[in-house]
Order: C-alpha cells, then sequence, then structure tokens
C-alpha cells in the first residue's frame, strides 16, 4: 500500500497566515510590511463602520487589501452572544454584501466581534456562507484546526511573537504540517510603539523556503478540496473534482494533483 501524505502547495509543510481586525488606518503600514515581504493577511472589517472616525474607506479598501482577503467582523460589532439570532443574520449578511461590493469576490471568512461566539453562533454560521471563524483564544502550537468555526490563532503579536517565529523557522521534520497564525489589531502598533516588531517578524519567517503564505481562506479552500479527493481503494490513483490543485507525496516522490484531473501512482 502506498504512503500517502498531504503537503501544502509546491510541497511545502508549513504555511504562515495573519489575520487583523477592525480596518483601522494602521492597516496601511501593516499591509505595506507585509507586501514587502511576501506575507499574507486576512483583514476583518465591519461594513457599516467603514469610514469613520480612524477607519479606512470603503474606497480604501477596494485597492488596500488587494492580495489579501476582506473578511467580515460584522455590520457593526455587537457581542454577538448576547444577540437573537435575527440580529446575527442581519449583522453577518449586511457585513458580507457590503464587504463583496467593495472586494468582487464572495466574502466567506469572518473574526468574532470582541471575540464573541457560542454554540448556536458557530452552528449558525454555515447557513449564512462563513466558512470560517476566528476566535480571540489561542493554542501557543503550530497544529490545523479541529473545528473552522471555531478557529484559534497560534498567538497574538503581543505573545512572545519573535521567539514563536524563531521555532517555527527551526522546525523541520516534514511528517507533519506546521501552521503559524497571527492576530491582532494594527492600530496596536502604533499605541505600543513598536512597528519594528513585525517588521522583524515578517523578515524572519521570509527566509523560510518551507512556508507557504496564504490568507485564512487560502488554507481552508485548500484543506476542503483535499477532503474532496477521490482515492481509488487500493490507494493506487487520485481523482481532484475541485479546480484547486492538490500536493501529496507518494511514498517519498511528490506529486501535484491539478483540478479535474486522475493522477496515478503505479
Amino acid at each position: 500500500m502506498h504512503k500517502i501524505l498531504l503537503c501544502f502547495p509546491e510541497g511545502k509543510h508549513k504555511a504562515v497566515t495573519m489575520s487583523y481586525d477592525d480596518g483601522r488606518l494602521a492597516d496601511r503600514r501593516l499591509v505595506n510590511i507585509f507586501n514587502r515581504h511576501g506575507v499574507k493577511g486576512s483583514f476583518h472589517l465591519n461594513g457599516g463602520l467603514l469610514g469613520t472616525e480612524d477607519r479606512i474607506s470603503a474606497q480604501e479598501a477596494a485597492t488596500l487589501y488587494t492580495g489579501h482577503e476582506i473578511s467580515a467582523h460584522t455590520l457593526t460589532h455587537p457581542t454577538i452572544e448576547r444577540c437573537p439570532n435575527e440580529t446575527i443574520v442581519y449583522e453577518v449578511m449586511e457585513d458580507r454584501k457590503l464587504l463583496e461590493q467593495i472586494a468582487g469576490y464572495a466574502v466567506r471568512g469572518m473574526s468574532y466581534p470582541n471575540g464573541s461566539h457560542n454554540r448556536r453562533i458557530r452552528e449558525l454560521l454555515p447557513a449564512l456562507g462563513i466558512e470560517y471563524a476566528r476566535t480571540v483564544q489561542t493554542t501557543g502550537g503550530f497544529g490545523m484546526p479541529d473545528n473552522w468555526h471555531e478557529w484559534r490563532a497560534t498567538c497574538h503579536h503581543k505573545d512572545q511573537l519573535l521567539q514563536r517565529a524563531e521555532q517555527f523557522v527551526g522546525l523541520h521534520k516534514k511528517q507533519y504540517l506546521y501552521l503559524m497564525y497571527v492576530w491582532g489589531h494594527s492600530y496596536e502598533f502604533d499605541q505600543d510603539g513598536n512597528w519594528e516588531l513585525m517588521e522583524q517578524f515578517c523578515g524572519l519567517v521570509a527566509t523560510d523556503p518551507a512556508i507557504w503564505f496564504a490568507t485564512n481562506i487560502e488554507i481552508v479552500d485548500y484543506m476542503k478540496a483535499y477532503e474532496r479527493l477521490q482515492f481509488a481503494a487500493s490507494l493506487e490513483f487520485v481523482y481532484n473534482p475541485s479546480a484547486q490543485p492538490i500536493w501529496l507525496t507518494v511514498d517519498g516522490k511528490l506529486f501535484e494533483v491539478k483540478g479535474g484531473t486522475k493522477v496515478s501512482f503505479v
């Protein structure tokens, strides 16, 4: 029997994704840092608050976040655990509608406003077109999530970021898939006067050729496309019904299974 293992794109075994909330003006500087280092992020926006106080306008968002993900954060940022289902539906769907006009694609992810969520909300979100939702709780580790609607990051950027990054870059065991997921708010760098922290982090992880830099939704889409692969019972071939190419190692040899194709391992 063949030994088949999932890889990230191009056979990589590590991934880094970033997650920043609220769409504040400091996102301009954060996006610039990401772009210079090839790092990708998901930016969770409140469509009903765009352009107010110190928030990015809808017009600017359409260009600023190019190459990254525009994601939901509810329309007006309520503590949704305290809200009836009708309010949650309105807050999520109206946020999606506004953000999709800006992004030009379906907005399918979110982060919980004020970190507020419970089982009722998590079970409601798939029917609202939300495929993942990030919490404010963290794991301190580099594993993949068990529940996309209760996605816990590795750490907030204030929590030993550089030490964790050094540990992550040093991981070499290819029998595992590792994910480093960092979250926060860009305005915190202004408040703390420590923009060099993100510069150093991005510069460090950018040196590792084993890392796939992806948005939150790109990771979700990749993993779900892998789950849709159709393997022969004998494991002698696989068919990929998705458009997304998936990378596998088979007995140590790397295979790209392109969308709509059948690949034989014999």
